[in-house]
């Protein structure tokens, strides 16, 4: 009989211990990036491993994310199981052309003779005052692309589970983890099972709105929510996780049950994520709307260093909490 122990862990911790796993369990595995090895990773996400690991499985590399993310799609080609990590998305736009060009047609352009077994992944979001380049949300803009899938774990099962059937995926997986999300805590059963990186997930359950959002979207949108319980509101809020594919068939499911919709998304409204989201629900759940879907999203400008300047820019509860009040027809 399998036994499970409770355990409390940061974000940061379940995304090592995923990668230690990864390790051992599959000599195929490794890890290359920026400081990855002897400083630890930028985020301390790989604090330990180089010593645990070495050299040929934890790989410190030059600042070329050009030149290490194609190494890592060769070798991904090759039969190998790399984990990329980029420092920050706003650094990935480096490598954009390995990753869209290369990573995300291999498969199509050799008509099925190659597939790009690869993981990357990168810190995204503000709220950490590390300014315009390095805070941008721009998960929403892969998830544009064809042949990429998109994870964004938020919670601690999902970082610690995600990577395993990422790794196990033919196809390129991107995985972005809010940097405002490492040093978050909560406990975790230790049974290391993996997850479905497929679906979204309705993490409360509600009557009245949905809020459908992801990553760090997610603890402000179960703020918000607790904040309209108070005042007879019940939201239900909906872990996205996955931006490509959609979970077309949970995020509608949700609209049909409440009749109203509320996105929340870090990045910027104009041609995001939130945009898509809100075309879907127009072209699927038009008649089941009591009234046009609402977007909060971050102001259209470069993250501010100042602090209260970037949370002012970034989504916070309050702001959630005013879209829902501002539809009408809900009563406490």
């Amino acid at each position: 009989m399998e036994t499970t122990t409770q355990q409390t862990m940061t974000y940061r911790q379940a995304v090592r211990e995923a990668m230690r796993e990864a390790l051992q369990k599959d000599d195929r595995v490794f890890l290359m990036g920026e400081d990855v090895g002897r400083y630890g990773g930028c985020f301390n996400v790989s604090e330990g491993m180089l010593k645990e690991f070495g050299e040929d499985r934890i790989i410190d590399t030059p600042l070329s994310e050009s030149g290490f993310t194609g190494c890592g799609i060769g070798a991904a080609v090759a039969g190998m199981r790399p984990i990329v990590e980029i420092m920050t998305v706003n650094f990935s736009l480096l490598a954009a052309d390995q990753i869209i060009n290369t990573a995300a047609i291999l498969q199509y352009m050799s008509g099925g003779q190659f597939n790009v077994p690869i993981v990357i992944r990168m810190a995204t979001g503000g709220g950490k005052q590390l300014a315009a380049q390095h805070s941008r949300s721009m998960e929403g803009w892969y998830a544009h692309i064809p042949g990429l899938k998109i994870l964004v774990p938020a919670t601690i099962e999902d970082a610690r589970s995600m990577l395993w059937p990422a790794l196990e995926d033919p196809d390129p997986v991107l995985i972005f983890e809010n940097s405002t999300l490492y040093n978050y805590q909560e406990e975790w059963s230790g049974n290391g099972a993996t997850v479905d990186i497929r679906s979204a997930k309705v993490r409360r359950q509600g009557r009245d709105v949905s809020i459908l959002t992801y990553g760090i979207g997610l603890y402000k949108s179960l703020e918000a929510a607790e904040m309209l319980a108070e005042e007879g509101i019940e939201a239900e809020v909906v872990d996205l996780r996955v931006l490509r594919p959609l979970d077309d068939e949970t995020i509608l499911s949700s609209v049909a049950k409440t009749n109203r919709v509320v996105i929340v998304d870090e990045g910027w409204k104009s041609g995001g994520i939130s945009a898509e989201l809100s075309a879907r629900i127009m072209e699927h759940c038009f008649y089941d709307l009591d009234c046009p879907v609402e977007r909060v999203c971050g102001e259209e400008v470069p993250a501010p260093y100042a602090k209260h300047l970037e949370q002012a820019a970034l989504p916070q509860p309050q702001n959630i909490v005013d879209a829902v009040k501002k539809m009408g027809g809900l009563h406490g």
